[in-house]
């Protein structure tokens, strides 16, 4: 059978060479990055071209400007880095008995409902380990999935369709509840948000799926968003505000559980909050997860 005749065209070197222009923006940034000289990098990226058959960038006068074609290769390229430099890593790790490196990203509220109790779990059952936790909004944790540099994304589900070429697992759901500090003693134990809109609150900033689920509590209610309100995407300034002030907020209460506990912050029944919130995780479909991510995600489906 003849091969295809794009097949064996791509050389890695290359690739990686295309993708510190990517990544610096211009010929000359990137042989200063590579310690490469300039004619060296301009002569593979040229190569690289010639076997492929098209353009990848236009240069102008504020660096470089990638084609379609270019645009096709940059995301591969820049998973293939992040996947050699990974295999160092991990086996750098195995010879000193460690496992991984798991790179886990996630926005705020789903990584502090899911991943602490998960961890002391995880370490009884791979014994050492490396992880690393990134905070990133809900639109750039696809993007960082697709890249290699994220292995599972902790997040919001079952609010937006999840793209094809992810996989999306709902691990646990979360009763949302009106937290109020001890301005607020008098409240009863349950309230209904059309009586609330009037105080001043604490609500989410970012444009995500926990955002879309906070409006649509107010939504169900038929009362507006308020607009007295302070727009935090930190859940412990969020918190830190509610206790220390008469604002109010709407969180998950697993989110508030260590001031609730402590008795600093106080949860309400909201009447409207007919759905909880559900949490879990995203990862790519075609591309087989590293063995600590799929103990993670054992152990999360068991929680």
């Amino acid at each position: 059978m003849t091969a295809p005749p794009y097949r064996n065209r791509i050389d890695p070197r290359a690739a990686a060479v295309f993708w510190r222009v990517c990544e610096t923006g211009s010929i000359s940034a990137a042989a200063r990055a590579l310690n490469l000289s300039q004619p060296s990098v301009s002569n593979t990226v040229a190569l690289l071209e010639q076997r492929l058959g098209v353009t990848l960038f236009t240069r102008s006068r504020n660096g470089i400007v990638l084609t379609r074609e270019g645009e096709a290769l940059r995301d591969r390229a820049e998973a293939m880095v992040n996947l050699l430099e990974n295999a160092a890593i991990e086996v750098d790790h195995a010879a000193r008995a460690i496992a991984g490196p798991l790179k886990v990203g996630g926005t705020p509220g789903a990584l502090v409902s899911l991943l602490p109790k998960a961890v002391a779990q995880l370490e009884r059952k791979v014994g050492h380990f490396a992880l690393s936790v990134v905070e990133r909004p809900d639109a750039e944790l696809a993007d960082l999935l697709r890249t290699g540099a994220l292995d599972l994304a902790v997040m919001t589900t079952e609010i937006v369709e999840c793209p094809p070429d992810l996989v999306e697992v709902t691990m646990a759901r979360d009763p949302f509840g009106l937290i109020v500090g001890r301005a607020h003693d008098a409240l009863p134990e349950s309230v209904s948000l059309r009586d609330l809109s009037a105080l001043p609150w604490v609500l989410p900033a970012a444009q995500g799926a926990f955002r879309r689920q906070v409006d649509a509590l107010f939504l169900n209610a038929g009362v507006p968003v308020p607009q007295n309100v302070i727009r935090c995407d930190s859940l412990l300034t969020t918190q830190a505000i509610v206790r220390e002030s008469d604002r109010i907020t709407v969180l998950p209460r697993t989110v508030a559980r260590t001031e609730l506990t402590m008795g600093t912050l106080r949860s309400i029944t909201i009447a409207e909050a007919a759905f909880d919130r559900s949490i879990g995780v995203r990862y790519l479909a075609d591309r087989k997860l590293p063995v600590m991510a799929r103990a993670l995600l054992e152990i999360l489906a068991q929680t």
